[in-house]
């Protein structure tokens, strides 16, 4: 199933691009999911009152060939936390416990993150996602939605390394080696967690790396929104996540009589002009005007939805993910490059570090630990070079590690 995510600075219209992007596939014989947290009464003026907006979670239709489910992170963070209770009972009641009932249970912090991953996938679980052919997610902010997408990598990352699965292997000997060591071994029960966990954030991770998941970009235009949108241009490039279409929102009308209006307007397009060095060529930018207020109802939401199809169409193929390349110049120069795509990065924000078999590359707010080609792995890094969108990293190959060519 082909999944769109919209995001993009804070204000500047993501819902309505989103929902709008749904109702354009819809129109064009797509079976679309649109998947928002978003409050019911936004959406209830977007589709109009008697959309059945408020009619539950979801999913269910606001329009023909669209459907809309909800993302409510706090019913579901005390539902897992019930849940969480159920399984833990025993224990509790060893201790002499009390349960916490569900309304002392309160939304923590950072639990909206995972109620959206665990939203995104159930939508592409089978009999869910089934009947649809698009999924477009209104994603939190920009800079938000990149740290939630890199999410289920990271935390398998983090398990990786406090709980490594080769250890499972001796769960056998755990009470010998429990002797022999005079400590504690990690029970049994906290690996099969860790392996649950690590089994659940694999599918959604599997769901954000596909190939036919992209981004969708949308900013009110000036200068502030498209450095923003730069430096998260750099952080969805660093976790291979592909852009499909930029959405440039609440565009004001060029020619205006009034010098006050036409000089925002100019300035909107001098912004919009510098946009394109961070991304690659061809991709589509979708100008919505600025209606002279906040869109109201189907017939608003309609005509934003058929500016969307004639530009940015959100049933077109996915585009192809850069390639990350390692390219063999030992013969002429002695060194190996590690070519990594960085669109919109720049010198003073990006920063090098080698770890083991891994490289930490940090580019202004985001960071990742990428793992190294088994060929350099065997090599040393001698240094690095940013230019045109891109990062490249020479190694040299370690004397006694690498084979000798004939």
């Amino acid at each position: 199933m082909r999944t769109v995510l919209v995001t993009g600075g804070g204000g500047a219209g993501r819902t309505t691009v989103a929902a709008a992007t749904a109702l354009a596939a819809a129109r064009r014989g797509r079976r679309t999911l649109l998947l928002s947290a978003e409050d019911p009464a936004l959406l209830r003026t977007l589709f109009g009152a008697d959309a059945g907006v408020d009619a539950g979670e979801g999913p269910h239709e606001v329009a023909p060939g669209l459907s809309l489910a909800r993302i409510d992170s706090a019913a579901d963070f005390r539902a897992r936390a019930a849940a969480l209770q159920e399984r833990a009972r025993s224990a509790l009641d060893l201790l002499g416990a009390d349960p916490l009932d569900d309304d002392e249970l309160t939304e923590p912090p950072g639990a909206d993150a995972f109620s959206l991953l665990s939203a995104l996938r159930a939508a592409h679980a089978p009999g869910t996602g089934d009947g649809h052919d698009l999924l477009v997610v209104d994603m939190p902010p920009a800079e938000q939605a990149v740290r939630v997408l890199a999410l289920p990598e990271q935390t398998r990352r983090w398990l990786r390394r406090l709980l490594p699965p080769e250890r499972q292997a001796a769960r056998a000997l755990r009470p010998v080696l429990a002797q022999l060591a005079g400590v504690p071994m990690p029970a049994r029960s906290l690996y099969e967690t860790a392996g649950r966990l690590d089994r659940d954030l694999a599918a959604v991770q599997a769901v954000v790396e596909a190939p036919e998941t992209t981004v969708r970009l949308v900013l009110d235009p000036g200068p502030a929104a498209v450095r923003a949108l730069r430096a998260v241009r750099a952080g969805l490039a660093l976790h291979g996540l592909a852009v499909d279409a930029v959405v440039a929102n609440r565009l004001l009308p060029a020619a205006s009589p009034d010098p006050w209006l036409a000089d925002l307007a100019a300035r909107q397009r001098e912004a919009l002009d510098g946009l394109a060095d961070g991304f690659p060529a061809g991709t589509p930018l979708c100008e919505l005007p600025h209606l002279g207020r906040s869109p109201e109802g189907p017939g608003d939401l309609g005509g934003l939805a058929d500016l969307i199809a004639g530009t940015a169409a959100p049933d077109a193929p996915a585009p192809a993910g850069e390639a990350w390349a390692v390219e063999d110049r030992v013969a002429a120069d002695g060194v190996l490059l590690w070519r990594l795509p960085l669109p919109g990065a720049t010198k003073d924000a990006l920063t090098l570090v080698r770890r083991g078999n891994e490289v930490i590359v940090t580019t202004g707010p985001f960071r990742r630990a990428l793992p190294l080609p088994s060929a350099l792995r065997r090599c040393a890094v001698a240094g690095a070079r940013l230019a045109d969108g891109e990062l490249a990293v020479r190694f040299t190959p370690e004397p006694g590690l690498w084979p000798e060519r004939d």
